[in-house]
């Protein structure tokens, strides 16, 4: 694997990341609304990850390198709705209330989100400082021999 494998890893997991905080930002945005757009609950979104074998340097074009271990990056595979059940709020003065008072709201729990943005918010950052090592570490050699 050579030192520029780590930037395509990095990379596509800091991608992945960002994409796993624009779920989390869609679904806090969400969390208390009666109703979307078309009329139905939101559902929570969640993304799925799948690993993704990344094209090393010159592979595509000479076959696999002998010896040589492949890179392993991750990518989104799909974004899914949470299919629990949505939540039931008893509020019989709201406009789309039932006709036993309650409403349905987002199956989104703000808590669990939270959790899943800090998760996501430290693994983007993981992956950032990984890249700034690397550049550093490649710099460093570039002035050994000054």
């Amino acid at each position: 694997m050579s030192m520029f494998d780590v930037f395509k890893v990095a990379g596509s997991a800091v991608s992945a990341q960002s994409q796993r905080l624009n779920a989390v930002a869609s679904n806090l945005a969400n969390a208390d609304s009666a109703a979307g757009p078309n009329g139905a609950v939101y559902k929570a979104k969640q993304v799925v990850f799948e690993t993704q074998q990344m094209a090393a340097d010159g592979a595509a074009k000479a076959g696999t390198e002998s010896g040589a271990a492949a890179a392993v990056g991750v990518k989104v595979k799909e974004v899914i709705e949470d299919q629990s059940p949505a939540r039931k709020v008893y509020d019989p003065k709201h406009p789309l209330a039932d006709d036993r008072g309650y409403i349905q709201l987002p199956n989104v729990n703000p808590v669990d989100e939270m959790v899943n943005m800090i998760s996501a918010s430290r693994s983007y950052q993981n992956n950032i400082e990984v890249m700034n090592t690397a550049k550093s570490l490649m710099l460093k050699t570039l002035t050994l021999g000054n």
